[in-house]
This record gives C-alpha cells, sequence and structure tokens, in this order.
C-alpha cells in the first residue's frame, strides 16, 4: 500500500540509515553506501560527507542524488526520494553534533564528534529537495 504524503515524511524524518545512491560514472550501476541523514516533513533533506569523498564528488558532478530507507517490522515499509541539490556548505561542530544526537545517545555524542574532528576529516554538508518519492507499506509477513 502507497504511503500518504503525511506518513512517508513522518517515516523519512524518523533516525534511520540511509542507502544514499549517486551516479558516478556512466559505465557502472549508482555508488550505493549507507549514510546518516536528516530530514524534517516538508523540508530538505541533509547529509555530511568527506569534503573530497567518492560521493561527494559523484554528488558535485551529478547535481542530484537519491536516498532509500527501510524497516522490516512491525510492517515491511520504505521511502525512496530522489532530488536536486539546494546547496552544498562547510560543516561545522553544530551539524556534527546534531547528526550525531540523531542516531547515538546523548552520552555518546560529544566523544563522537571529537573523534569525527580529529579522524575523519573535513566534511560538508549536502542538501537535497526531495522531487520524486516511491513509498510503500508491504505489510507484515
Amino acid at each position: 500500500m502507497k504511503l500518504s504524503v503525511e506518513e512517508r515524511e513522518r517515516f523519512l524524518s524518523e533516525p534511520r540509515v540511509g542507502a544514499l545512491s549517486v551516479v558516478e560514472r556512466p559505465d557502472r550501476a549508482p555508488l550505493t553506501v549507507p549514510i546518516w541523514y536528516h530530514y524534517t516533513p516538508g523540508g530538505e533533506l541533509w547529509v555530511r560527507t568527506g569534503l573530497g569523498s567518492r560521493k561527494a564528488r559523484a554528488i558535485r558532478s551529478e547535481g542530484r542524488f537519491s536516498l532509500m530507507v527501510e524497516r522490516t517490522a512491525p510492517t515491511v515499509r520504505y521511502v525512496s526520494v530522489e532530488g536536486p541539490v539546494t546547496r552544498t556548505e562547510p560543516d561545522s561542530p553544530e551539524r556534527a553534533r546534531e547528526m550525531a544526537a540523531r542516531y547515538l545517545p546523548q552520552e555518546k555524542v560529544a566523544g563522537f564528534v571529537e573523534y569525527d574532528q580529529a579522524q575523519l576529516g573535513e566534511h560538508i554538508v549536502i542538501c537535497m529537495r526531495p522531487e520524486h518519492w516511491v513509498s510503500a507499506d508491504l505489510g507484515s509477513f
């Protein structure tokens, strides 16, 4: 069953690991990688990634990407969005903290942000406006 606009936006706003896909080369299938993301219903979706990462380079080149999230319980449900990049901006400790707080217990956030800053290198924030949606709830099995 197809999800309503409200259901799909609420589902996408929940903290799930997404599968980001972007065309990297015309002779290959899209690059697909797991990623943390942030979305507020009705707004933009944003991700953080390394400044020189393969996905950052591919997104800069293509100007768009897709993201799919799913669950298997209590029902099989997924939402996939695709759309244009609306802006790319420098990362900040505040953005890193906001993203980490979405996925980690509060007591782990500061340690992750410290590790991220020291070990993972410079990041950027890439924002996307969801333009095309595919969603379904397939029920429980």
